[in-house]
């Protein structure tokens, strides 16, 4: 089946007799035992929950993963992943990433004995000379968050293996429904699932999919012993949004080429940023890679106070930190979501200060463009 087929047709509770088609909310902390000798499937919902675990089943089908675990957050999930390293090991991460990446692996480096060093190019050959023998995981995301740069997954992946490290991609920008980086030699993914993935601004969850079972086993003992599940109740929000991502990211894309089709001939925006854009080769790179452009665009005007301006006049574009709703925003990355990147990493990301990040939704397109062009008048 197609992804769009797979996000709906589904086992969505199995085993029960009544054979539902949603699946249930567990709201049960334990389960009932048969002995006192041995516990069955489900014991401690911590350890495994029904309604979690039909979240877990459906995202490693998407993914196209050995297995897949849900977190509290996308930040648990990313953290998850580092307890795969022990002291004395590195990660050698993209500088393209976001804000809350950065501070997590800033504090890695400071209090677990785990090194972390950026590459500021996201140049295949800049990994290649940056690799170290003591490099345990190779960490990216494509396209970057907010610049929306492109790295090359299968590049980066043999780099990796061939240095006997793991390579962990941030896919929170494309969704399983437009790209699947364990396809393309990837180890591990993750997703903030907060963005598109449940795309209702009502769940925050993280997702780790991993391409082989010893890693989940990993990935399993550290969810469990660390307890960041995600609960039952959002496991269901998760669910149910999930089924319609296929159609919301077909209609956000549609706005999103309309919406830049305007932009292009604005004179107040100086800059434009987006998925294969271009017929370069970044396009053509991430056009092997994925399936679409995603719903974010990303703009510069020439100056703080002018985005300043162009931001707090939109309307239908609502200022907030996320994106992959279905509902348009609108951010400045630089003093908001990758506020807290470290000045010696701005440097190498190149992170502009009147950069404006947009969120694009499922309205109609007639309506954000009429709201862009009244903002943009004021600037």
């Amino acid at each position: 089946m197609k992804p769009a087929t797979r996000l709906v047709h589904f086992e969505s509770c199995p085993g029960d007799r009544l054979r539902p088609v949603a699946t249930p909310i567990y709201l049960t902390t334990t389960f009932e035992q048969e002995s006192a000798l041995g516990l069955g499937q489900f014991d401690y919902s911590r350890s495994g929950n029904p309604t979690r675990a039909v979240l877990e089943r459906q995202l490693a089908d998407l993914e196209g993963a050995a297995k897949a675990f849900c977190f509290s957050s996308g930040l648990a999930a990313i953290t998850a992943v580092t307890r795969l390293l022990n002291a004395g090991g590195e990660i050698l991460a993209s500088a393209f990433l976001y804000g809350g990446t950065c501070r997590l692996f800033t504090k890695l480096s400071q209090y677990s004995g785990i090194a972390v060093r950026y590459v500021g190019s996201t140049d295949v050959e800049s990994f290649r000379r940056e690799i170290r023998p003591a490099t345990r995981l190779v960490y990216i995301e494509t396209p970057t968050n907010p610049l929306l740069h492109i790295i090359d997954i299968a590049g980066v992946a043999k780099i990796a293996h061939e240095s006997g490290a793991l390579l962990c991609v941030d896919n929170t920008m494309m969704s399983p429904y437009l790209q699947n980086p364990l396809l393309h030699g990837a180890d591990i993914v993750i997703h903030s699932a907060t963005k598109s993935l449940a795309g209702h601004s009502d769940v925050t969850a993280g997702v780790v999919a991993v391409s082989d079972t010893a890693i989940g086993e990993e990935v399993y003992s550290i969810q469990n012993g660390e307890g960041a599940v995600l609960s039952p109740f959002d496991c269901y929000l998760f669910l149910r949004g999930m089924k319609t991502l296929g159609i919301r990211l077909d209609r956000q894309e549609s706005n999103a080429q309309k919406i830049l089709e305007f932009l292009k001939q604005q004179s107040a925006v100086q800059h434009l940023y987006y998925p294969g854009l271009n017929d370069n080769l970044t396009g053509q790179l991430h056009g092997s890679q994925a399936r679409g452009g995603g719903c974010v665009i990303s703009l510069e005007t020439g100056s703080k106070e002018a985005s300043q301006r162009f931001v707090e006049a939109l309307e239908l574009f609502t200022i907030a930190l996320s994106f992959g709703s279905v509902a348009s925003s609108v951010s400045m990355p630089a003093f908001m979501s990758h506020a807290s990147v470290p000045p010696s990493l701005r440097s190498q990301n190149g992170l502009p200060s009147d950069l404006v990040r947009l969120s694009v939704g499922i309205e109609d397109a007639d309506d954000l463009i009429g709201d862009l062009s009244q903002a943009l008048a004021k600037v």
